[in-house]
């Protein structure tokens, strides 16, 4: 009863926190927008990879009418959760185009090459319409489509939004296994540190010190290297980097916790040592938990940039928003910088987003108030 009541009072004074409500929604709001992202993407095909480099490196709101040109080989539909989980490929090649007309059996049509040059092609009208019957013209108006970028695409000819969306998977996959992998490690050996002293607590000191000795970002890409480049490989190494501020921080609290009157007291009535600290120490250090557990998440998201950035994180054609930045960050001193800069505000508002959060969940969860 007590426990409950102090969540619910916990909950109302994180609500009353204007950032950290600010946080929590725009943190909802990527979460859905990771799971529906191929849904809801103008590019809903996997890893958003459909390149057209004729309009390649185009400026935010450049619009242009497609030719959807059925391919020869039909092309396997998938089910929704498929759909939901890899996107669905396009049965469909699109070709740019800047006017059309038809002329006897065939579609002529002026393809987009650039801003001054256009290539004359033509079709066969049963390649397009397959037999249907109808106004030609109005058949063949089906297959036009119009298409506006609205974050531009990059120098290969990809949609921006489009793998801004699906860039979201990454990031908080990347924050949410590291913070699982840090918290799973930095708890037990912080709280078997600060609970046993002694010996124990040199020996977990020991490895923590040496550790923390070594350059994050250098023992990041020794693990990376150890494991392979690819999407799994960086969420491990993410993870096993950030556990040693869980384990400092763990420590120090149980520490200060134990010498407390109701811990001598659950050594009095003959409790074993792991009920202890799992129903007796931890619940009481969740505050600062959570604020580690927040703050992780927002470095595991700079870290996973930093590496794609690198090259030694996610792989193309996968997007993310560090690989993102890597392939635009020359249109930065050109003509359309925010082909890299949007990603990077992606990145910036994730991040400030958990900051808050975790600020919000320090000041909610504090016992003494």
């Amino acid at each position: 009863m007590i426990r409950s009541s102090f969540s619910r009072q916990a909950w109302k004074r994180l609500r009353r926190n204007k950032g950290a409500a600010g946080g929590m929604l725009l943190i909802g709001v990527a979460v859905i927008v990771s799971i529906i992202a191929y849904l809801v993407s103008p590019d809903g095909t996997p890893y958003a990879n459909r390149m057209m480099l004729e309009i390649g490196g185009q400026r935010p709101g450049f619009s242009i009418d497609l030719l959807a040109l059925p391919k020869e080989r039909p092309v396997v539909k998938v089910s929704l959760w498929q759909r939901l989980l890899n996107g669905q490929e396009d049965d469909v090649t699109y070709i740019p185009l800047r006017s059309w007309h038809i002329s006897g059996n065939n579609i002529v049509i002026e393809r987009y090459i650039d801003e001054e040059n256009t290539l004359e092609e033509q079709y066969s009208l049963n390649r397009i319409i397959k037999g249907a019957r109808g106004n030609a013209r109005e058949l063949i108006a089906k297959h036009i489509i119009h298409h506006t970028c609205w974050l531009g695409t990059d120098k290969f000819g990809r949609d921006i939004l489009s793998r801004l969306l699906i860039g979201t998977r990454v990031s908080l996959s990347v924050g949410c296994i590291a913070v699982i992998i840090s918290l799973s490690i930095g708890v037990v050996l912080g709280a078997v540190a600060g609970y046993f002293r002694g010996r124990t607590d040199d020996m977990v000191m020991w490895l923590v010190n040496v550790i923390w000795s070594v350059p994050t970002l250098l023992l990041v890409f020794a693990i990376t290297l150890a494991l392979g480049k690819g999407f799994w490989q960086v969420f491990i190494a993410v993870g096993l980097t950030m556990w040693v501020n869980v384990a400092r921080i763990i420590r120090g609290q149980v520490m200060s916790l134990r010498e407390l009157p109701f811990i001598e007291a659950t050594r009095a009535l003959g409790f074993g040592h792991i009920r202890t600290i799992v129903k007796h120490i931890l619940p009481n250090i969740m505050g600062p938990v959570m604020v580690v557990a927040a703050g992780n998440f927002a470095t595991a998201i700079v870290v996973e940039a930093g590496l794609s950035f690198l090259g030694v994180g996610v792989q193309p054609p996968q997007p993310s928003w560090g690989l993102m930045i890597k392939e635009n960050y020359n249109f930065i001193i050109t003509h359309n910088p925010l082909l890299a800069l949007a990603p990077g505000v992606a990145i910036m508002l994730m991040v400030l987003a958990f900051n808050l959060l975790g600020n919000g969940l320090r000041d909610a969860m504090d016992v003494r108030q």
